[in-house]
């Protein structure tokens, strides 16, 4: 069996690299490439709790191939964990990849991916190859043993449950038209000792050179909030974070229409962090929600928890938002 290795910030191969990588490999198509990958995706999972690292690899709809892994967090309830499927359908939501084909996965989803896996549209038609120590040596060139999503959740419950059919769903386009509210209505916190600092003396690290930190953690987490998938709610919210770099990455809330394996926006900006080949929470340095003021579904409290346990000198302000 030929594996290939991916780099620490490999999470997207382009249509053509992709297409190379497989001619060269003498396989027939991308899609028989996705199980040589999937060994290789594991070793970039991060779960110290468990160390049970579960790696997925998806075919988009424009020939891409994305990599999906599994993230625990110490000293955070396992609820927060993010699944290899949930960081899949993130990173290509995050890259603009309307639909996903098939993907190969090194463990069965569990009943958590497997409704997560139902807020995609035509969702019982996306292909499953299950990649595991015991099958692996027959799967891996056999592409045939696929399966259907339909075949792993054979009664959903799901969007078409609650919604009509011109609702947007995951991987569609999103756009909520939510618009800041006066800052007068900020709240902000320093994650590490609760005062009120100026914006460019981040706790983590110097990015006193990115005058506009500030604008830009609001604006882009305005901007994934626009992006959120939450039909069910009504209650969008975005996260943005900021390195030591002043790179800046993106997270979407994404709701399930079986309400528990919703994703919220901080880990999704996580995920858009590791995809991008972050390295250890601790260079996170400035983070900043976008949500409704007084929402029924509310991410400050979590997203405070959360980034408190991976980076807790990281500099955590809200912004509230409201319909235009």
């Amino acid at each position: 069996m030929n594996q290939i290795h991916l780099s620490a910030n490999q999470f997207v191969i382009e249509a053509s690299a992709a297409e190379s990588i497989a001619e060269s490999l003498n396989l027939p198509s991308v899609l028989h490439l996705l199980p040589h990958l999937v060994h290789s995706a594991q070793a970039l999972a991060r779960p110290p709790i468990s160390n049970f690292n579960v790696g997925a690899v998806g075919l988009g709809s424009d020939g891409r191939v994305f990599v999906g892994v599994n993230l625990e967090f110490p000293g955070l309830p396992l609820h927060h964990s993010v699944h290899a499927e949930q960081f899949l359908l993130t990173n290509l939501a995050v890259h603009r990849c309307r639909r996903l084909l098939s993907f190969a996965v090194s463990s069965a989803p569990c009943g958590h991916c497997r409704q997560f896996l139902q807020e995609l549209r035509h969702s019982s038609s996306v292909q499953i190859l299950v990649i595991d120590e015991e099958n692996c040596a027959q799967n891996i060139d056999h592409v045939e043993n696929r399966k259907p999503l339909s075949k792993f959740l054979p009664n959903p419950f799901g969007p078409h449950d609650l919604l009509d059919h011109e609702c947007p769903l995951l991987l569609d386009q999103h756009d909520n038209r939510l618009d800041l509210l006066p800052p007068n209505t900020v709240n902000s916190v320093n994650l590490s000792n609760g005062n009120d600092e100026n914006f460019s003396k981040l706790a983590n690290g110097n990015c006193g050179k990115y005058e506009k930190s500030e604008d830009l953690l609001r604006e882009s987490a305005l901007e994934a909030a626009n992006n959120a998938h939450a039909p069910y709610s009504g209650c969008p919210s975005g996260v943005a974070l900021m390195d030591s770099e002043g790179n800046v990455y993106k997270g979407s809330y994404t709701e399930s229409a079986a309400y528990n394996p919703s994703l919220g926006p901080v880990q999704a900006a996580l995920i858009a962090y590791v995809a991008s080949g972050g390295g250890g929470y601790e260079s996170i340095v400035a983070a900043a929600l976008v949500e409704k003021e007084g929402a029924k579904v509310r991410q400050e409290d979590t997203a405070r928890l959360v980034l408190k346990a991976v980076s807790p000198k990281c500099d955590f302000r809200v912004f509230y938002c409201h319909s235009g």
